[in-house]
């Protein structure tokens, strides 16, 4: 047998409600370029929306003026999607209370989760979001996930509950010591003082 191996998200699709609440949320509120729109070409009865939510890759919304949203939670059943996250910068996390309030947007407000912070609030049609953004940047040519894994390692080589800040910088420094030679014998910290 072989992989099917993926190369990363190519979109995601959601089941909206009328076209302009689609757009007023997706472009209004979470800045989503809104790309193109066309029929469903399974349903005649529905649009397709499309928004790139920041990667160039697309979220898409199927869309139904019958439609109108429902401030209740959706389901959280096995096999149904919990919430969805995306990323924003540090600078654009620390102004989200202050926007989500601007509208009247219940919201959790910010939630430590040691590698990231993250706000979680509902969409018009009970889709919990979530804004996330790493408190870290990878050493070029690495990948948040490469960081990540290593810090795990770190983390639970040293019996901690979560990755924090610590796992991360020590995560990051092990990486650009792997990836990037030296001329130096000893690499190792110093005092010069």
């Amino acid at each position: 047998m072989r992989k099917l191996q993926t190369q990363g998200v190519h979109h995601i699709t959601l089941t909206g409600a009328d076209r302009q609440s689609t757009i007023d949320f997706w472009e209004g509120v979470l800045g989503m370029p809104f790309v193109f729109d066309q029929p469903n070409l399974d349903n005649p009865d529905e649009g397709h929306v499309y928004f790139d939510p920041g990667d160039g890759r697309l979220i898409t919304v199927f869309t139904n003026e019958t439609r109108k949203g429902t401030p209740d939670r959706t389901p959280t059943d096995p096999g149904c999607v919990h919430h969805i996250a995306f990323n924003v910068s540090q600078a654009t996390f620390w102004q989200a209370v202050e926007r989500l309030d601007e509208r009247g947007i219940d919201h959790s407000g910010p939630r430590d989760r040691g590698f990231m912070d993250s706000i979680y609030f509902k969409d018009p049609l009970g889709l919990l979001i979530e804004l996330a953004s790493y408190r870290f940047e990878p050493p070029v040519g690495c990948t948040h996930a490469d960081v990540l894994i290593r810090a795990h390692r770190i983390r639970v080589a040293r019996g901690d509950y979560n990755i924090d800040r610590i796992h991360l910088a020590d995560a990051i420094e092990a990486l650009v010591s792997d990836r990037q030679d030296s001329l130096s014998k000893d690499r190792g910290p110093k005092n010069p003082w």
